[in-house]
């Protein structure tokens, strides 16, 4: 990180997020499910919110029925995190059934061209409005062939429909083709061995209840995991409640920040502690934030720690003016 300020000493009231109880992760975490086929993402996630007494859960990238693997489930508090996944990769490992007979070589050719910022229109069966828009494949490997039959992997931006992309591909190669199985093996940081099964959580939820919280433990994970994939800004201890309580950050409670940050980018405020804090738009770059001293460096538009968890060290308006 680009260090703008001394680091300041810690009030002693930040806690590292891999810290936190057992009780505190089921408030406000994350538990990565291993989603088997047939029912929906959100009956999945409502499952889980019912196993685990959470007031509100939420997933992070709907799964279609038939589709299995990692699907990222925050609980409570965590919930104001989880679109944070939008701005990530995901990958998956599939099978491509071909309408046609096509050449190895030619396959791998196809395979390279859409390797690229791909226009796709999303599935009839989508939830989303079915309108143009674009899409990022990082990588996409093919794997192994048996007849029309092909097994892949693909590395994906968030919101990539692996379902258009198997009939975009078999309408390159002017055979035809559909996708036949999918996993999703990775979400943001969270992969395939971080997931459970509804089984085993439901287990480790009986053997803490007996007082074994250790294997509950293991699969609970703190919301910051899903800020993983997004630039970060560090503040120092004295402007969290201020950002808690809605204020922009301004540049004297900067302490660093990742380089390579745009004006515009969604950027994820942690504090010293490595606590997730709120999410926002950078209103300038990092070498701004670098040179400039005064200005605010981002607008927060989402608070995900409550009020309180610091000590208050802003006034009101209201507050200054009555000291007056």
């Amino acid at each position: 990180m680009l260090v703008k300020a001394k680091r300041p000493a810690s009030s002693g009231l930040g806690r590292r997020p891999e810290e936190r109880t057992v009780n505190e992760l089921l408030k406000d975490g994350v538990v990565v499910i291993d989603k088997p086929s047939g029912p929906t993402s959100h009956q999945v996630t409502s499952w889980v919110a019912q196993m685990v007494g959470a007031h509100k859960a939420a997933h992070g990238g709907t799964l279609d029925p038939r589709v299995t693997g990692v699907l990222p489930i925050g609980l409570g508090n965590a919930v104001r995190a989880v679109d944070s996944l939008h701005y990530g990769t995901k990958a998956y490992v599939g099978v491509m059934k071909m309408h046609g007979n096509v050449d190895q070589k030619r396959l791998e050719e196809v395979f390279r061209e859409f390797t690229d910022e791909l226009y796709q229109t999303p599935p009839m069966r989508s939830a989303v409005k079915r309108e143009l828009r674009t899409r990022r494949v990082e990588s996409l490997d093919l794997l192994e062939v048996s007849g029309r039959d092909v097994l892949f992997k693909v590395s994906c931006e968030a919101g990539t429909y692996i379902r258009s992309l198997c009939v975009d591909i078999g309408d390159a190669l002017a055979v035809g083709a559909h996708m036949q199985d999918l996993r999703r093996t990775r979400a943001g940081a969270m992969t395939e061995d971080d997931a459970v099964s509804l089984h085993d959580l439901k287990d480790a939820l009986v053997e803490f209840e007996a007082g074994g919280p250790e294997e509950l433990k293991r699969m609970l994970r703190p919301k910051e995991v899903l800020l993983a994939q997004l630039p970060k800004v560090q503040v120092k201890d004295s402007a969290v409640d201020a950002i808690c309580h809605g204020a922009n950050l301004a540049l004297p409670g900067l302490v660093a920040m990742d380089e390579g940050i745009r004006a515009g980018d969604t950027v994820a405020l942690m504090t010293l502690s490595g606590e997730g804090v709120g999410l926002g738009k950078a209103l300038m770059t990092s070498e701004e934030m670098m040179r400039r001293s005064e200005g605010f460096a981002v607008d927060v538009s989402r608070v995900l720690m409550p009020t309180g968890t610091y000590a208050s060290v802003w006034k009101s308006a209201a507050e200054r003016s009555q000291q007056k």
